[in-house]
């Protein structure tokens, strides 16, 4: 690539141009009218404005981001995360514009996107899962048959959720339907898409993820995990690896899950496979016989990319740009 379009702004978009720079790329900034004196929009190569004050009229507007990278001439659009970068529509529109997208393809977005089609994938990949009911929108027999294998509490989660969006704790059966409607309203405002399922509660998980490194030619990498398990309200606040809950056994055994989920859905580019890890508090662990299960797949670079960075000395973005 000689030149590369940065469709995202702020820290991460300096993030990314801070690498393009040491790579020799030239930069192109995109940016929405508050943002046209931002620093990235300043240290780019070159910037074109999107015109318009919402992140809808701007960052999200697909069409107008393919056509500035036509006109400046990139080669290759570095969506950063959030906005674009886990929407396998604007994957295929890049590509379908002779533009290549720097992350995954379009099929490993739809694939790992949806978190019961993601778990299935985990499955069949030989990876532990949670388990869950089918999509549910009312108490019927799935549900039943769900509660009366697992009992209470129980977790209604969001199919296309994420940042505790659409999920709802539920600790008896009272609360089910209400919980069920509620969450199903908020994940349709949030993600378009109201469709809701039911998950066994861990109540005293650690949260450990796996960074993904996985190129066109079969290889598949991991670079060790980050630890997450300080949160609030769902939202991470300190990562750090390595892990203090982990052996080195499960640390093999976590990582060799990890790879297995990405080799089944053929994944290329930067990932990370999170996981659930039971402390031991929970005594139906012993029921589905796991010990740590796959949560879901981010087909995306994080914001939390720089621990993996400063632990390892390894630039993810300059990999995402090689692969």
């Amino acid at each position: 690539f000689s030149k590369i379009l940065v469709a995202n702004r702020g820290e991460i978009a300096v993030r990314v141009q801070q690498t393009l720079k040491t790579l020799g790329i030239a930069t192109v900034a995109v940016y929405s009218d508050p943002d046209s004196s931002a620093p990235p929009v300043l240290m780019a190569d070159e910037a074109w404005a999107l015109a318009g004050q919402t992140a809808e009229e701007t960052y999200l507007d697909m069409e107008r981001i393919i056509a500035i990278a036509r006109r400046c001439g990139a080669e290759a659009i570095h969506p950063g995360y959030g906005f674009l970068s886990e929407n396998p529509r604007f994957a295929r529109a890049c590509q379908n514009a002779g533009i290549t997208f720097v992350g995954p393809t379009p099929e490993n977005m739809e694939a790992l996107g949806d978190k019961i089609s993601s778990k299935a994938l985990a499955q069949k990949a030989g990876a532990p899962v949670v388990p869950n009911s089918p999509p549910c929108s009312q108490i019927d027999a799935a549900v039943e048959e769900f509660t009366s294998t697992w009992g209470f509490p129980l977790l209604v989660k969001a199919t296309a959720g994420g940042g505790g969006r659409g999920m709802r704790l539920v600790n008896r059966l009272e609360e089910l339907a209400a919980a069920l409607e509620s969450a199903g309203r908020e994940a349709n405002a949030a993600f378009g898409d109201g469709r809701v399922f039911l998950e066994r509660y861990i109540p005293h998980p650690r949260h450990v993820e796996f960074q993904i490194l996985a190129d066109g030619f079969g290889n598949t990498v991991h670079l060790l995990e980050r630890d997450c398990s300080i949160q609030r309200r769902y939202q991470k606040i300190i990562e750090e690896t390595p892990s203090p809950a982990l052996t080195p056994e499960l640390r093999q055994q976590m990582g060799e899950a990890s790879l297995a989920v990405a080799k089944e859905a053929g994944y290329v580019n930067a990932g990370t496979v999170e996981f659930l890890l039971d402390t031991g508090l929970d005594a139906r662990s012993e029921k589905d016989g796991g010990r740590f299960y796959f949560l879901e797949m981010n087909t995306r670079l994080q914001v939390e990319h720089p621990v993996t960075e400063e632990v390892l000395g390894i630039d993810l973005v300059e990999w995402q740009v090689r692969i």
